[in-house]
């Protein structure tokens, strides 16, 4: 059976600045297998051309074909949806790049979108502005809902969603997300592997976004807990993973070892890879 790999990064092949063990090696065994994948960042900061240079320095032996952001979903959506339309940005490089790469202008007076991605270099002005822009009728676009952003000294930092909450408070307005776990970036991804739905594999460490978003579209969904799960917190959720393993090491053993292939078990219990 065919089959191909959607992998989150924080927190599955990569913790901060660091690659998590086995996770470097998994990826060259599925490059020397041919086997189709994408790394995936709801992270709208970077380019995909950075983020691959930073996986290759890890290393990481991808490209840059093989990351796909929220960034580069949502300015497919927006092209597909009002195509050469304006946007104002709150976010850096990378999402302004995936924006003019898709055909989008970015203004500072009535635009069709106001786009919110993470950033640092946002300011109460560009806030304010947004706000203005929003209620005289610009739609509101969050590249995701993540509260939060980890960093390399263990802490962490508001995120796309903190910013857009106060959007969404101070005018009234729902943003639309296209990230994880919203269909759009995922079926997005599915496609340009040129994969079937029943072929898609989604590997993350995160319940809310890499593991529902894989359930909602009928991947099969494989949860590390390299990340930030951990397995007792499990049977709070409606829904669960297909496979619970410690870490990418677990999954490049079974490969090794008997040319492991994750067929979708029936009994709606985890298993367990490790």
């Amino acid at each position: 059976m065919k089959q191909g790999f959607l992998i989150d990064m924080d927190g599955v092949i990569t913790r901060s600045d660091q690659a998590i063990p086995g996770a470097a090696q998994f990826i060259e065994m599925l490059l020397e297998r041919q086997i189709p994948f994408l790394t995936l960042t709801n992270n709208s900061q970077r380019t995909r051309r950075d983020i691959s240079i930073k996986l290759q320095r890890l290393g990481f032996k991808v490209r840059e074909e093989h990351v796909f952001t929220s960034a580069m979903a949502t300015a497919r959506f927006l092209a597909r949806h009002k195509p050469g339309g304006t946007a104002y940005v709150i976010g850096e490089g990378g999402l302004l790049q995936a924006l003019h790469r898709n055909g989008y202008a970015v203004v500072d007076q009535d635009p069709d979108f106001v786009v919110v991605g993470e950033g640092r270099a946002f300011t109460m002005e560009m806030v304010e502005a947004a706000v203005r822009m929003i209620l005289r009728g610009s739609r509101l676009i969050a590249t995701n809902t993540d509260p939060n952003c980890p960093t390399a000294d263990g802490l962490v930092r508001p995120g796309c969603g903190a910013i857009v909450a106060m959007l969404e408070k101070a005018t009234g307005v729902k943003a639309f997300s296209p990230g994880k776990p919203s269909p759009v970036m995922m079926r997005e991804a599915r496609k340009q592997l040129e994969l079937k739905t029943e072929e898609t594999v989604m590997i993350g460490d995160t319940m809310e976004t890499d593991i529902l978003g894989g359930v909602q579209l009928g991947f099969q969904t494989v949860l590390v807990l390299s990340g930030g799960t951990r397995p007792e917190s499990l049977a709070r959720y409606a829904y669960q993973p297909d496979h619970v393993v410690g870490s990418l090491a677990d999954l490049l053993e079974r490969f090794q070892e008997d040319g492991f292939c994750l067929l979708r078990q029936q009994s709606g219990v985890p298993q367990s890879v490790t």
